[in-house]
């Protein structure tokens, strides 16, 4: 199949257009077959105002204009002749004696007028055409009709009209219309200004945010739009032949050397997302959408409490690794985020000053739709982790947030607002500090990390920065549980199995990822890794394969079914110096990882055919299928290591 050369040639043919369409031909009295079916695809249309002069509405209007021009230039000659100058006047006023003399010889001074009449009129020059009127601008929102020459008069008293009664009604008219229509002018710049005044604030919010918004006039959002789609198509096109290699890598590719490797695996290193405005952020989140899986979401932040700034929560999609589908920016940095899983547009965020966010990716707006507040009941510190949750009694959707503030918190999305409840609050064991006049003050616990169980609603673990692990219950609020002494530092991370109702995994910066079953105080599974862990995650596909990375730039694939001792899998990823990995998530659908590190690059590597094997069926054995066999699979181990005498 990779030997197979399919070859592609780009033509000019429209593929969606219907092939095969026959019609009724009445000359030959048969159905014949269409041949000539037309390609054109058109993209963009915009239907205009403008006339071509040699149409036969252009010759209509230049004709038009013409006549107009030319009654105008012909009132002209008429009224100059009305109006006989003083000199004129005085002449007809002075008889001449020479015609009172001569009463005989009138015939001989009528034919001496004639031929002068006679001389004049041919060397008078021929009427000029009028100048040709250019076509009115029909783009100019005044109609041609409401145009006056003559600025009307105000009083009556200037009237010089002779018919002043006449014309005084409507110039009475005219002035009506024209004070209505400057009260209706000064009442839409009063609006304007009232609107100008809104973005005012709108921009003050933005400094504070540090998002930079671009104001795109409204005559052009259309076109825009219309162009987008054809250009992210071409771009995605052009990002199919530049990558071409790593996507023949990524569907078809699969290492043969993984025969002479035992058990052991590799990971093939495919695309790299950066972006250029998160080279000093780490990534400090990661998650697929649940609907379409090609598409991952990534937080952008800093650990470091001493370079705290602004952040960034970009998505990226496998099909275009050199820009992100959609970017945001915040003032404060992205910690932790999570898509909702019956609705993928909807983005729960939480960030470093305590505010929790909801982006909706069908809004066009890089502001939030939902954003706690200090009202609302913001947290006081850091935002850890959040998770969707399903919707309450009244359909409304909900979320759960966890910080370091102890309180466990949950969102509601009532109407345009979001609506708190403190679920939990942590308490440390012991631990109590001396207040004013001898007052003992309990002091709260730090959550870290948090996972909701899949099947039981109520259930939920919470990871501490003591190291601690707590089983809680949303019905209690003041109790746990159960108490897991997990880890001697922070607990990094705590996750369900996806498959087994009972275990789930910690991981810590103690160097140690732990397996465990909620109804046994001790864990099941220990592996040192040998250096601090950043995150540990569960594989879609199988209930005892999960990966971890570590802060030294590596990235470990067990499968408890294989090997229960050592990785299958530990691999440099990050090649640069003073680097490390924070992050990784296994694809719902495709044997591919992406890992983040602290300088903002996220790397996808695909699973060699060792890391993703399924365990072989034995004879006289019952198929199970799916996630039975998952269970079963891991319930096997879990049974092997409660009766360590047992031989496997």
């Amino acid at each position: 199949e990779l030997k197979q050369e399919i070859i592609r040639t780009l033509t000019a043919d429209n593929p969606h257009v219907p092939r095969d369409i026959v019609r009724f031909n009445f000359k030959e009295r048969a159905y014949k077959l269409v041949d000539d079916m037309d390609h054109t695809a058109v993209h963009f249309t915009l239907n205009g105002y403008l006339i071509h002069k040699d149409s036969d509405e252009g010759r209509r209007q230049s004709i038009r204009s013409c006549t107009e021009a030319g009654s105008f230039i012909e009132k002209a000659p008429v009224e100059a002749a009305a109006e006989p100058t003083e000199e004129a006047e005085t002449k007809d006023e002075e008889p001449t004696e020479e015609a009172e003399g001569e009463g005989g010889g009138e015939g001989g001074g009528e034919g001496e007028q004639e031929a002068e009449t006679a001389e004049a009129a041919e060397e008078e020059p021929p009427p000029q055409k009028p100048p040709e009127r250019k076509l009115a601008n029909q783009f100019n929102f005044i109609e041609r009709g409401s145009t006056t020459y003559h600025y009307p008069l105000r009083e009556k008293g200037l009237q010089t009209d002779p018919a002043p009664f006449e014309t005084f009604s409507d110039n009475v008219n005219q002035w009506f219309i024209y004070d209505s229509y400057m009260e209706e002018l000064e009442r839409m710049e009063k609006a304007k200004e009232k609107e100008k005044a809104k973005p005012v604030a709108v921009k003050k919010e933005d400094q504070k945010t540090g998002r930079k918004l671009s104001v795109v006039e409204p005559p052009h959002v259309d076109s825009l739009s219309m162009v987008a789609k054809a250009a992210k198509i071409a771009e995605r096109m052009v990002n199919l032949n530049t990558y071409d290699d790593i996507a023949q890598d990524f569907k078809y590719f699969e290492d043969a050397s993984d025969e002479y490797r035992g058990q052991k695996g590799t990971l093939l290193p495919l695309w790299k997302f950066q972006y250029q405005k998160t080279k000093k952020l780490a990534v400090t989140a990661l998650s697929w959408n649940p609907k379409y899986k090609d598409l991952f979401a990534v937080g952008y932040g800093s650990y470091d409490f001493m370079k705290q700034g602004h952040g960034m929560l970009l998505l990226y999609t496998l099909k275009n690794p050199s820009f992100p589908e959609y970017s945001f920016s915040s003032e404060s940095g992205v910690m932790c985020l999570d898509f909702h899983g019956d609705h993928p547009h909807l983005l729960a965020v939480g960030f470093y000053d305590g505010n929790v966010a909801i982006y909706n990716l069908k809004r066009a707006s890089p502001q939030p739709s939902y954003k706690s507040s200090a009202k609302s009941g913001k947290h006081t510190e850091p935002v850890w982790q959040v998770k969707w949750q399903k919707d309450d009694m009244d359909s409304n959707r909900n979320f759960f947030s966890v910080s370091s503030d102890g309180r466990i918190v949950s969102w509601t999305l009532v109407k345009n607002e979001l609506v708190h409840m403190d679920v939990i609050k942590l308490s440390a064991d012991e631990t109590t500090m001396q207040g004013p006049e001898g007052l003992q003050l309990q002091t709260l616990g730090s959550g870290i990390s948090f996972d909701f169980h899949k099947k039981i609603d109520y259930l939920f673990l919470v990871g501490t920065e003591e190291g601690k692990i707590y089983k809680c219950s949303k019905s209690y609020s003041s109790q746990f549980l159960d108490v897991f002494e997990a880890h001697h530092m922070a607990v990094d991370t705590v996750s369900w199995n996806p498959f087994h109702l009972r275990v789930f995994i910690s991981c810590s910066s103690d160097w140690t990822v732990k397996i465990w079953d909620h109804t046994i105080k001790t864990p099941l599974f220990v592996y040192d890794l040998a250096t601090a862990v950043g995150d540990v995650a569960w594989s879609p596909y199988s209930s005892t394969v999960f990966a971890a990375v570590t802060i030294d730039g590596q990235a470990h694939v067990f499968d408890l079914n294989v090997n229960k001792l050592e990785p299958l899998c530990s691999q440099l990823v990050v090649t640069q110096k003073k680097n490390k990995t924070t992050h990784v998530q296994f694809n719902p659908a495709d044997p591919v990882i992406i890992v983040g590190d602290e300088r903002g690059l996220i790397t996808c590597l695909k699973l060699s055919p060792n890391l993703r094997k399924k365990p072989k069926e034995k004879k006289g054995q019952e198929v199970k299928k799916g996630p039975e066999e998952e269970i079963a699979k891991l319930e096997k181990l879990l049974s092997l290591v409660r009766q360590p005498g047992k031989k496997e």
